[in-house]
């Protein structure tokens, strides 16, 4: 499978150090929307790929808790780095639960991490559909052909798009009872084309853009099929007891934003002062604010997740809620910080105005929270 190189234990020494790694090239990468090559690199030379894959690929195998962890550290430097990397895990962690991908390809792309950073990901969204979250069948085809398969369609906010080394595309085949799944493609393939319509508000350098497929070929073995019963059940809508891995990213970027007002509140003296902010009570009393959205976030992500790997099934159930309390403290800590300091938090010579941005992006990702909590309603309601 290829030799994995040495990797140090991640200890929250090694996670500080990726951290500000990663941090170094995220403003570049925010202002110019480019892939981001350099933060990735940062992650790979720390490590942490080598730490998530399964012990019998060669890997560390770290338990989910540590891997919220990596993941909190690299969404404090960049989190548009720590969302591909968050969609990359998620393969890994499938391949140790369920042997997803066929051998012989996972093979190849262990012996490929070991070399360089390797970026996976699903691509679900449609333009017509929207994400499959809120239901509804994919009009991506993939047929049959004489050596395998041929994907056709177009996909919205695939991240990582322009640096995937592997696609997989969520489709239907064209037979008269159509089955559902996944089309491992390589980002390489003929008949791939990114449209660069990843515009946003936040997360900048995650090239999320739209990618159209075209005939684009792949082997027999490279179709995944999922279950499907006549509703199709977007996995990563459901509870479960991994769900709560891109809220830790976020919970990152309220804790790049903490430390940035921390930083200014020390520095900045006002001439009427005489004194740092810092010592005045509404600064202080702001900053304990920011402390408690984020440990009530931190307690949240860590407590739910450790019940629900352990199979405490009460506390799956919970993982959609905590995803929505989680979200909403990362994103009232960054606020805090913002209506603290006032116009300095909103210019762009200062990360704050970045991470307010950024933590926006955490309330797209499946459950939303209208589904978190009217799943949550009916269950209390017993409707």
């Amino acid at each position: 499978m290829g030799s994995m190189t040495a990797s140090p234990t991640l200890s929250r020494v090694d996670l500080g150090a990726l951290t500000a790694d990663v941090a170094e090239t995220a403003e570049r990468y925010d202002r110019s929307g480019d892939f981001p090559t350099d933060g990735l690199a940062a992650v790979h030379r720390a490590g942490v790929f080598h730490a998530v894959l399964g012990e019998r690929f060669g890997g560390d195998q770290v338990d989910a808790l540590e891997r919220l962890r990596i993941l909190q550290a690299i969404g404090r430097g960049d989190p548009s780095v720590a969302l591909i990397v968050a969609n990359t895990v998620a393969t890994h962690v499938a391949q140790i639960d369920h042997d997803v991908w066929p051998a012989h390809l996972y093979e190849k792309v262990v012996a490929e991490t070991a070399e360089r950073p390797v970026s996976i990901n699903t691509a679900r969204a449609e333009p017509e559909l929207g994400a499959p979250a809120r239901g509804g069948l994919p009009a991506t085809t993939v047929r049959r052909t004489a050596d395998g398969w041929a994907v056709t369609g177009r996909k919205a906010y695939v991240t990582a798009s322009t640096g995937l080394d592997y696609h997989l595309v969520w489709a239907k085949t064209d037979d008269p009872e159509p089955r559902v799944g996944h089309l491992i493609v390589r980002g390489d393939a003929p008949g791939i084309t990114i449209i660069p319509t990843w515009d946003h508000l936040g997360l900048r350098a995650s090239s999320t853009h739209d990618v159209v497929y075209d005939g684009v070929e792949s082997p027999a073995d490279h179709f995944l099929e999922i279950p499907f019963t006549g509703v199709y059940r977007d996995p990563a809508a459901q509870a479960s007891a991994l769900g709560l891995t891109h809220a830790a990213l976020y919970v990152g970027v309220a804790r790049a934003a903490q430390d940035f007002f921390t930083r200014f509140t020390h520095d900045r003296v006002p001439a009427g002062l005489g004194r740092p902010i810092a010592t005045t009570d509404r600064i202080q009393t702001v900053a304990g604010e920011i402390e408690a959205q984020l440990v009530q976030a931190e307690t949240l992500l860590y407590g739910v997740t450790e019940k629900a790997v352990a199979g405490d099934a009460e506390a799956v159930a919970r993982v959609p809620l905590a995803k929505v309390l989680i979200v909403r403290s990362a994103i009232a800590a960054v606020e805090a910080a913002v209506a603290a300091l006032g116009n300095p938090a909103l210019s762009r010579t200062n990360p704050l105005e970045r991470h307010l941005r950024d933590v926006f992006s955490a309330r797209v990702h499946p459950p939303q929270e209208d589904q978190a909590l009217l799943t949550a309603g009916r269950r209390v309601l017993g409707v």
